[in-house]
């Protein structure tokens, strides 16, 4: 099964139209779950937070709700796909499928509920989920290293990442928005 996140970096990019052509196609063959960023719905969470001076675990909820907002855009586009709420409803054949997360995932003890924990992480965690899988982070900005631990120093991917993976590594790459000959196998392989 290919685990693939789609970046909210990709909301306004006509590549984001392209990428959910090629993902649907490719899950003739192999089963797809899309996990959605959150895109302009969490910048809009990042933005009331400072206005409103409310806590992280309260951001972190509405944020989890922002990935479903950005996944129900996406199934909107691509209404074939199915749409899931939990990991154990992923496909086990050849199907596409759009996880919309939901306040499930507050129970899950190693998800913190703060900034540290955003899409990235969730889609490691839907991944872990399902160990034979392989996680492909789609994401606007190029990498030249796999090294996690430069990554989130870099912001490329969120903090708590590196901690969740090291505990159960899964099978990762990213790739940059534009180079789909990379999916699934040619991406920047993360360590």
């Amino acid at each position: 099964m290919q685990i693939v996140k789609l970046g909210g970096s990709l909301y306004d990019t006509a590549e984001l139209t392209s990428w959910l052509a090629l993902l649907a196609d490719y899950a003739k063959h192999e089963a797809v779950v899309i996990v959605p960023g959150g895109g302009p719905f969490a910048e809009m969470i990042r933005k009331a937070q400072v206005l409103h001076r409310f806590d992280d675990k309260h951001a972190h909820h509405m944020a989890i709700l922002a990935m479903a907002q950005y996944g129900l855009l996406l199934h909107g586009l691509l209404p074939t796909a199915l749409t899931i709420k939990i990991p154990d409803a992923a496909p086990t054949s050849s199907q596409l499928a759009i996880w919309l997360p939901d306040d499930q995932l507050l129970q899950v003890d190693e998800l913190k509920q703060s900034w540290h924990i955003t899409s990235d992480s969730l889609a490691l965690w839907f991944a872990q989920q399902h160990p034979q899988s392989k996680l492909n982070l789609i994401k606007c900005v190029a990498v030249d290293t796999g090294e996690i631990n430069q990554l989130s120093r870099k912001g490329v991917i969120d903090k708590g990442f590196e901690d969740l993976y090291h505990r159960n590594p899964i099978d990762t790459q990213i790739i940059h928005y534009q180079n789909y000959n990379e999916f699934p196998n040619n991406g920047v392989a993360l360590v």
